[in-house]
């Protein structure tokens, strides 16, 4: 478990509360909650421009967001969507089940320093609770499974010393190689300078290094052993193992930002959120009549079909055509959809990036996961067992097949689900050939295995629902997740809203999207991403941010992420 620090204190002892640590994260400390807060708005545009069409390509929680966002500047947003609006917030029921069991496809869990996606929440009137991690306070229970025997947890001090011995070496991992407790705090305090001062110095040192080789370099973790267990069962959401070939950078932004800590869940499911503001009908809105929303902007409520063509036109327009056959040009338009699509599903006119942002785009990582869910009549796990007094069953980790089950529950009396399995990596890619219930039948054998008195599958009432997400025809993976050298291609994605450093030819195409970001596979980044694009397009349009409510690209030159010489 990492380090936290709850307060700033006073020299005189006094303690006094600071702002929610924020996943801005250490490259670009610009605090896009406050900024998303300010009664000033986002910007606007010279009425001359009012009522523009700007294409929002992609209908995830980015492309939603930032077409909200256009809309109510006075701008008319035209989003293009292949398949449903939420992208991978994704929540799916069970046939025959009711409406009130779902099961989350994609994003499941959301951290408090998610401050941004927390603004997005509040405005649709949503609701979270705690999700049921690993060791979590609200986790009734754990049981840890490796190498064939089981320890059971109800806290990580219930768990044998070794496990206390590898989150310590984590811990000290931390401090040793990577300055978390000085970094934590600035990031708690916003103080950028600060943050700057000690990331830049990381970025040199640390971006050809691996998660694993950053690991071995460390006095703690010196024992295979910990290493080992560390990889099967982390201390957080579970395993680290999978991210073990990656930028070391990437863990980095994640446990200075608290990303893998205090996790909520949103009541009722997640794509709620870009649904709600698709409806959703602004207090505050210009140009557009009182009751304008986003479904009332498109014919028939709905967005427009997949794009299957994006080329630049006379004009430096940008010219879209979509699956209908409709071809339509535009001054901006916003890509949020995954940047993979540029080189696959949508034919692409070179023209429409720099070549060094194409490289940046096909040197792109993407993880795979997959994950399946069963409904059961109730939650059974928290019947007691007769011998032991211990549950019957209990959020699981292990290292067979299933890796991290989950379980998840309304109340006592009522039906339930578990996710028998999320995985990523190779560990989605062995169930990458098995249909739902094939892969159904191995996970109740596994844990029939660890819990050889607990009947799983007499209280199932329904199919199993599956994904693999490399195997999603506008996905092809879950999240980026950038490698040791990466981090200039992923400079070149989060800083390509900055336009004016662009030939005029390469200009109005702007990406947005988790993986453009700097913490991609968060909600978070989805929607940092989109106030970025949309400060890009209002700039480009002639727009401007008030002066006491600046906007990322006002502030750029100030925050702007370290650089790395190229030669």
């Amino acid at each position: 478990m990492t380090s936290t620090l709850p307060t700033a204190v006073h020299p005189a002892g006094e303690e006094t509360p600071v702002k929610p640590i924020t996943m801005f994260g250490p490259d670009f400390p610009f605090a896009y909650d406050d900024h998303l807060a300010h009664p000033a708005g986002l910007g606007q545009i010279p009425a001359t421009g009012h009522g523009t069409e700007v294409a929002v390509i992609g209908g995830g929680l980015s492309g939603i967001v930032a077409a909200y966002e256009l809309m109510k500047m006075g701008l008319k947003p035209v989003v293009y969507e292949a398949d449903k609006i939420g992208g991978r917030l994704r929540t799916v029921g069970f046939d025959g089940c009711g409406d009130e069991l779902t099961a989350e496809m994609g994003a499941m869990r959301f951290p408090p320093s998610s401050t941004a996606l927390q603004h997005y929440i509040d405005l649709v009137g949503l609701e979270t609770k705690p999700f049921p991690n690993p060791l979590a306070p609200d986790t009734p229970s754990t049981v840890v499974d490796l190498k064939g025997e089981s320890h059971y947890a109800e806290t990580v001090d219930d768990l044998p010393q070794v496990y206390r011995d590898v989150a310590e070496a984590w811990n000290a991992c931390l401090e040793e190689g990577a300055d978390f407790s000085d970094m934590n705090q600035a990031i708690r305090e916003r103080d950028a300078k600060r943050i700057r001062e000690i990331w830049g110095k990381l970025v040199e040192k640390l971006d050809n290094q691996t998660f694993y080789g950053f690991l071995c370099d460390s006095e703690s973790f010196k024992s295979f052993r910990h290493r080992e267990i560390f990889g099967q069962v982390g201390f957080g959401t579970g395993g680290w193992d999978t991210d073990f070939p990656n930028s070391i950078l990437e863990i980095l932004r994640v446990v200075y930002t608290e990303a893998d800590d205090h996790h909520r869940g949103i009541v009722g499911g997640s794509q709620q959120l870009p649904l709600r503001l698709w409806e959703r009908e602004p207090g505050k809105i210009v140009h557009w009549a009182q009751g304008t929303s986003l479904a009332s902007l498109h014919e028939g409520g709905q967005p427009r079909p997949a794009v299957t063509r994006l080329n630049r036109t006379a004009g430096n327009g940008i010219t879209v055509t979509d699956a209908s056959g409709r071809i339509r040009t535009y001054q901006a338009a916003i890509f949020t959809a995954q940047s993979w699509m540029l080189l696959s599903k949508i034919d692409c006119d070179d023209e429409l990036l720099p070549i060094d942002h194409w490289t940046a785009v096909e040197r792109t990582h993407y993880m795979e996961s997959s994950k399946l869910f069963v409904p059961v009549d109730r939650p059974f796990w928290l019947d007691k067992d007769e011998e032991t007094g211990r549950d019957v069953m209990s959020m699981t980790l292990t290292d067979r097949m299933t890796r991290g089950t989950y379980l998840l529950d309304d109340g006592p009396d009522k039906p339930a689900v578990i996710c028998l399995s999320y995985t990523w990596c190779d560990d989605s890619l062995k169930w990458l050939p098995l249909s739902a219930n094939e892969r159904l039948e191995v996970m109740l054998k596994s844990l029939r295995e660890i819990y050889p008195k607990v009947d799983i599958r007499k209280h199932i009432i329904g199919d199993p629902v599956t994904v693999s997400w490399e195997n999603e025809p506008y996905f092809m993976g879950a999240f980026k997740a950038n490698l040791p050298g990466h981090y200039r291609y992923q400079r070149r994605l989060f800083t390509h809203f900055m336009q004016d450093r662009l030939p005029a030819d390469k200009r109005g195409l702007f990406l947005a999207g988790d993986d453009i970001s700097w913490t991609a596979g968060w909600a978070e980044g989805a929607i940092q991403t989109a106030i970025n694009a949309v400060w890009g397009v209002m700039h480009q349009l002639g727009g401007a941010t008030d002066p006491s409510n600046p906007g990322p690209g006002d502030l750029y030159d100030e925050i702007a992420p370290v650089e790395l010489p190229e030669d």
